[in-house]
C-alpha cells in the first residue's frame, strides 16, 4: 500500500525568519556576499587593465568612469569587500587552527573583523589620496 499522503504532512525545514539573526550568522552571510562582490569588482579590475593596454585615450576614458561620484563609491566599497572578504578569511583560518570557538572569542572575533575592515579601508583610502 503506498502512502501518497506521507509527504503533505511533514514539517517545513526552519528557515531565516524562525532564527534570530546573530552576530557570527550575519557575519557570515556578509562573508558570502563580499567573495561574491569581488567577482564583480575583479571585472572592474580586468577593465582597468586592459583599457590601459588599449592605449591613452580609452585609459582615459575608464579613468573617467573610475573617477567619478559613483566611480568612487563603488571602488570604496569593492576596497571594503576586499578587506573584509580578507580579515573574514583569517577569522576561518583562526577556527582552522581550533582556536576561537567559545562565545567571548566568537564575539570578538567578529566585531574585530567588522571595526578592522572599515578602518584599514579608510585608512587605505587616505593614504592613496595623500600620495596621489
Amino acid at each position: 500500500m503506498s502512502n501518497a499522503d506521507l509527504r503533505g504532512n511533514r514539517p517545513l525545514s526552519p528557515h531565516l525568519q524562525i532564527y534570530k539573526p546573530i552576530l557570527t550568522m550575519v557575519m557570515s552571510i556578509l562573508h558570502r556576499i563580499t567573495g561574491a562582490a569581488l567577482y564583480f569588482g575583479t571585472i572592474l579590475l580586468a577593465w582597468w587593465l586592459i583599457a590601459a593596454a588599449a592605449g591613452p585615450a580609452y585609459f582615459d576614458f575608464v579613468n573617467a568612469i573610475y573617477g567619478s561620484i559613483i566611480g568612487r563609491l563603488v571602488l570604496f566599497g569593492f576596497t571594503w569587500a576586499l578587506v573584509h572578504h580578507m580579515l573574514g578569511g583569517i577569522r576561518h583560518f583562526i577556527w582552522d587552527m581550533g582556536a576561537g570557538f567559545e562565545k567571548d572569542a566568537r564575539e570578538w572575533l567578529a566585531k574585530a573583523t567588522i571595526i578592522g575592515s572599515v578602518s584599514l579601508t579608510l585608512i587605505l583610502w587616505i593614504i592613496g589620496y595623500a600620495v596621489r
